[in-house]
């Protein structure tokens, strides 16, 4: 399935304030997402702020997790982030987010940041459907 990015940060808030993420389902278990570093992500050392790197993970798989339940509100319950490397101003993050299982409850899955041909961050995290959807 080759379709395009969308912007999902259409929405006053935060992701939207911090420049949105763009957001695409590669299979039934497979998404991806990307945004492209500026100025307001860096840290005072130049490189891209590991809160926001968190951040993007979060919102990128939390929307996976979302998709994967049929636009059912999803809320995280667990996110593991490991950092590996990192990105500065003007850089491209991808972001693939790998469904591993859906329960009644529960979404598990794990997500992998790349930039430049290497891997900046993995995570893996869990996160809890509810009865919601939105509006």
């Amino acid at each position: 399935m080759n379709k395009k990015f969308q912007q999902i940060s259409l929405k006053p808030g935060f992701m939207k304030h911090n420049g949105g993420l763009f957001f695409r389902k590669i299979s039934n278990k497979n998404y991806e997402f990307k945004t492209k570093i500026n100025k307001k992500h860096l840290n005072r050392a130049g490189i891209t702020h590991g809160g926001y790197i968190a951040s993007i993970i979060d919102a990128g798989a939390g929307t996976g997790a979302h998709r994967v339940t049929n636009n059912k509100v999803c809320v995280t319950i667990s996110l593991d982030i490991k950092f590996i490397d990192s990105t500065k101003l003007g850089d491209e993050i991808i972001g693939n987010v790998y469904i591993q299982k859906v329960t009644r409850s529960l979404v598990f899955l794990v997500c992998k940041l790349k930039s430049n041909k290497k891997i900046i961050a993995t995570a893996s995290g869990v996160w809890k459907k509810t009865n919601k959807e939105f509006a």
